[in-house]
């Protein structure tokens, strides 16, 4: 297991949008977390790819985009284009699961696939040797600032002992903080989502810290 903290962008301050990939990147992340939400796969609306091609030019830190939207088939070439290193997609909105999959890695760009708290993580087993990336949405998704299920541990560790010996990465997205990152750390996965409970700290580079060094 690595150990990696990946801000979610969406909880930043975008009139000092440089400023804040700065911070978190001066603190020690390597990669930044891209919410996007189209007002009907989940209740909210966020960015599209214009956006995400023009914080591209900002900086060359791993971009994630995570596709809270339906139809991901539709859009996939778009976020790609944009500068998105991985594409996250979610199981409860594709229509075909290995089509997307392809879509994604024919461009070079590592696939992931996202799953919501109520979602069966062994129905990912088909696709074990296809993904990059397996996102357990811990909190429901459109959100943000909703508390942590605990029940998603169990998807967590599941996970982690179906992806065996392969390098596929697994993250956590939702209600992570400091009272919870912990038991999150030891089921063994590699990527924790940290909004709000990064960017709205008063130091960010100390709670990026604190977050990485919890036992």
């Amino acid at each position: 297991m690595t150990r990696n903290i990946s801000p979610s962008i969406l909880s930043a301050d975008f009139t000092n949008i440089r400023e804040q990939i700065d911070a978190v990147q001066n603190a020690g992340a390597t990669r930044l977390h891209i919410d996007v939400m189209d007002g009907h796969f989940v209740p909210n609306l966020t960015f599209g790819p214009f956006i995400i091609k023009q914080i591209r030019e900002l900086t060359n830190i791993h971009f994630e985009t995570h596709l809270m939207i339906e139809n991901p088939d539709q859009y996939l070439q778009k976020y790609i284009d944009a500068g998105s290193d991985t594409v996250i997609f979610h199981y409860e909105a594709s229509t075909d699961i290995s089509r997307d999959i392809n879509i994604i890695k024919k461009n070079n760009v590592l696939a992931g696939i996202a799953i919501n708290p109520d979602t069966d993580p062994n129905l990912l087993k088909p696709y074990i040797n296809q993904i990059d990336y397996i996102l357990v949405m811990s909190v429901f998704p459109g959100f943000g600032g909703q508390s942590f299920i605990l029940d998603t541990l169990e998807t967590m560790k599941r996970l982690v002992e179906l992806k065996e010996d392969r390098e596929i990465l697994i993250g956590v997205d939702g209600g992570v903080n400091l009272k919870t990152i912990a038991e999150v750390y030891r089921t063994g996965i590699d990527i924790v989502i940290v909004g709000s409970g990064l960017y709205k700290a008063d130091s960010i580079n100390d709670r990026f810290r604190d977050l990485m060094n919890v036992s």
